[in-house]
């Protein structure tokens, strides 16, 4: 969807649930993380594991792993951050880099004093120490410690605010575009590479595909209203059935691809919002069940890119090829006034989508195949279609390079997009923790990719309106029929 490299996990917190363990593992757990628990070892949220801890996080099972994000690394923002505001800048994006050096800064100068506080309140316990051995009166000192003591803990807590505001400056950072994205501010920069097919040329006037559904019966939006509000919409009949058709000739495409079939849960937690890039920048465009803190899923990349959260993969592992076949939920909060008729932007609908992990070596290559993948289901549909590669402005925030490819819509006499292929690199598996061993090597980040492949109900208009007949009559394309039990034509009110 639209939306460099070394580095470790930070600390492992404790859990209460240790039953699952031996007696002698409950033992080694606690003293690990008594000793690198973050107030234990002054950790902070960049800080790293120290060696070897690493091998232990993956042998422990899922409920013993945790993570927070890392989001952009940090060594690049702090030694490099001329390459972050270039980044922003060709991005068009508000944020300056001139908050985080603020904001760093500050973390450092109350590092600095809580280590010198540290440093003589360790003078002076060894001062009460030596005074006590010799028989001598040590209460000044003493007293010194306890005054000490309260300068850090205020220190520690304006230190972890700082920190907070950090991460929280940091989450809300874009991926960093790749060179070969072009400049630009919106979606009037992108640049097209190439058309397939040629629109056809109708001898009688073209209806939109609200138009077609009226004199067809297939998609209610008043009903949908009814139910829900505005943005649902009823499938009846025939349209529900040619929904069904292509998720499963979607499906059975990606299967013979090579790619392993996901059905994962609808509603995520905050964290795997957080591993993928919708929060906490984009929280206004999901729905949230309040009393549970789930999420539903916008689209299937979320549970399927977090699939391996905190997870170390053999190399051989790689490259994991997935897709998904979900109903997507949005509340499309930023686009009020927008498609208000018809099909095209839904609340809620479903999307086949394509999830890759890679090696960073290639995971170019493999944007090339998603791509190629999504314009080839619409070529077995003799769907026309354009192929976009989207300028800087106008990428997702995850996103370091983003292909479009648009569907031709007679009815609006232009191309709308139908499928999005982005290359995350490593931008989502910092955030999810995301890793593979190479062989003979240190944990790397995987590369992430996700497109669409595809989505039912912009399927659905594009087929209603490329295949409508002078009688209101719509053809069903070849490769569909099969699907729709050898329904060639869809009748008028049948």
């Amino acid at each position: 969807m639209r939306l460099p490299c070394a580095g470790r996990p930070l600390w492992l917190t404790g859990h209460s649930n240790l039953s699952r363990l031996k007696n002698s593992e409950r033992r080694r757990q606690g003293a690990f993380r008594k000793r690198f628990s973050p107030l234990a070892c002054g950790k902070t949220p960049f800080a790293f594991f120290p060696r070897g801890v690493c091998r232990t996080v993956r042998r422990l099972s899922s409920p013993y792993r945790t993570r927070s994000a890392q989001v952009l690394d940090l060594k690049v923002l702090q030694k490099n951050p001329e390459v972050v505001a270039a980044a922003l800048a060709k991005r068009h994006s508000p944020l300056s880099m001139g908050t985080f050096e603020e904001l760093d800064n500050k973390r450092r100068e109350l590092l600095a004093q809580v280590e010198a506080l540290k440093a003589e309140r360790n003078r002076a316990s060894g001062e009460v120490a030596r005074l006590k051995r010799a028989g001598e009166n040590a209460d000044a000192f003493i007293a010194s410690l306890s005054d000490l003591s309260a300068r850090i803990s205020a220190l520690d807590s304006a230190t972890d605010a700082v920190k907070t505001d950090l991460m929280n400056w940091m989450l809300t950072v874009p991926n960093i575009p790749d060179a070969s994205v072009p400049d630009g501010v919106d979606e009037n920069d992108n640049v097209e590479l190439h058309r397939w097919g040629t629109p056809r040329a109708f001898d009688f006037p073209v209806k939109n595909h609200w138009d077609l559904s009226n004199a067809n019966g297939g998609l209610d939006f008043e009903r949908g209203a009814k139910l829900a509000g505005s943005r649902f919409t009823v499938s009846w009949g025939w349209a529900a059935r040619l929904e069904r058709a292509l998720v499963n000739f979607y499906l059975d495409f990606h299967r013979e691809q090579g790619r392993t079939e996901i059905l994962p849960p609808l509603m995520v937690n905050r964290k795997t919002m957080q591993g993928t890039g919708q929060l906490p920048k984009f929280e206004e465009d999901l729905f949230k069940i309040p009393d549970w803190e789930y999420y539903l899923i916008p689209t299937a990349e979320v549970p399927v890119t977090n699939l391996h959260a905190d997870e170390i993969l053999d190399e051989e592992e790689l490259p994991k090829r997935y897709c998904a076949q979900t109903p997507c939920f949005r509340s499309e909060a930023g686009s009020a006034g927008k498609d208000t008729r018809g099909y095209i932007r839904q609340h809620q609908f479903t999307k086949v989508e394509m999830v890759y992990l890679t090696r960073p070596d290639e995971s170019f290559t493999y944007l090339e195949e998603m791509r190629r993948s999504a314009e080839t289901l619409l070529e077995r549909l003799e769907l026309p279609y354009r192929t976009i590669t989207l300028c800087a402005g106008d990428m997702g925030f995850s996103a370091c390079k983003t292909y479009d490819v648009e569907v031709w819509l007679p009815g609006q006499q232009t191309y709308r997009e139908i499928s999005s292929c982005s290359n995350c690199i490593d931008f989502q598996a910092r955030r999810a923790n995301i890793r593979f061993r190479p062989k003979g090597g240190k944990p790397e980040f995987v590369h992430t990719l996700n497109g669409s492949g595809l989505p039912t109900g912009r399927s659905l208009v594009a087929l209603m309106e490329n295949y409508q007949q002078r009688d209101g009559s719509i053809v069903v394309p070849k490769a569909l029929v099969p699907y729709m039990g050898g329904q060639e034509v869809i009748e008028p009110g049948k």
